[in-house]
């Protein structure tokens, strides 16, 4: 049952003091391979970002992203002194606003809008990636999966702002 968008719970969820901010940005080039690191990026509408394995697949989840507030986290809990982003298999590392936020919602990051559309849960590959007890490390920390409404070009340091 959708939210009453007038109720004072609709009210407090769309309320966001500051825009977000573009951390990292990588792409996945095939399936196992290590991720690339880029400064700048196109996203296509309903397809993906040009250069990642998954552009052109579900629409969905045209884009991955994660909060960085949520690393160090999940270092710990892998027992990891640091955790590089490229492990986690994310497009974009965010920091500044919470991503929960924006599930079902419009957001810009640079020229482009996207509308986050469900929780990017854990895959079992993470527990390659992190070690034993991976994949629950990630559990409530995997952020965020996109479609891509508008397509345009973003980069590191763009804002990441609620529409």
């Amino acid at each position: 049952m959708p939210l009453n968008p007038d109720s004072p719970l609709a009210k407090l969820m769309a309320t966001l003091p500051r825009a977000g901010k573009v951390e990292w940005i990588g792409l996945r080039p095939a399936r196992d391979e290590v991720m690339v690191a880029t400064e700048v990026v196109d996203a296509e509408t309903g397809a993906g970002l040009v250069g990642d394995r998954y552009k052109g697949g579900s629409g969905k989840r045209g884009i991955t992203l994660i909060q960085a507030e949520h690393l160090p986290v999940i270092a710990a809990l892998a027992q990891r002194p640091d955790l590089a982003p490229s492990l986690l298999r994310r497009n974009v590392v965010v920091s500044g606003i919470p991503l929960i936020a924006l599930k079902g919602r419009r957001f810009r990051i640079g020229d482009a809008v996207f509308e986050g559309t469900e929780d990017c849960d854990p895959c079992s590959r993470m527990e390659d990636a992190l070690g034993a007890g991976g994949y629950n490390a990630m559990r409530g920390h995997g952020g965020l999966c996109a479609r891509i409404v508008e397509g345009g070009t973003f980069r590191l340091g763009d804002a990441v702002e609620a529409l």
